[in-house]
């Protein structure tokens, strides 16, 4: 898999901070714990960096990843009852719009869950790369 080592470290991260402060926070919360862990293990992370997006050359949006950590994996977190497929659609689509290939999506919800995407660079239309 790629970037395995990375993920699963970072995957020990998530699990980590679910035990030690369960559900029930705001997605704020959990994004600067995982910050914090994550800067801990010696990863380099970027938190809320700008993600733009092109069509026909042109910017047509702008968003915001909450995570990428050592400028290769983008990670997504969420507070929710669950993960839904919108919450899939949204990572797969940051990786659409970067040159990153690999996104893991965190619920803090009732039950730690995640979701690992992968979307090569050669499925990537240069246009949309930014």
């Amino acid at each position: 898999m790629l970037h395995e080592e990375l993920t699963n470290k970072i995957i020990g991260a998530f699990f980590k901070i679910y035990n030690t402060l369960g559900y029930g926070f705001l997605e704020k919360v959990y994004e600067n714990a995982m910050k914090i862990e994550l800067t801990k293990l010696g990863f380099v992370v970027d938190q809320q960096k700008s993600i733009k997006v092109f069509y026909d050359e042109r910017n047509v949006g702008d968003y915001f990843a909450d995570l990428i950590v050592n400028d290769l994996v983008i990670l997504e977190l969420k507070a929710a009852e669950s993960i839904c497929e919108e919450h899939e659609a949204q990572l797969l689509n940051y990786l659409k719009a970067t040159d990153k290939e690999v996104g893991l999506l965190f619920n803090f919800g009732k039950e730690a869950k995640f979701v690992r995407k992968v979307f090569s660079n050669e499925n990537k239309k240069s246009a949309m790369i930014r």
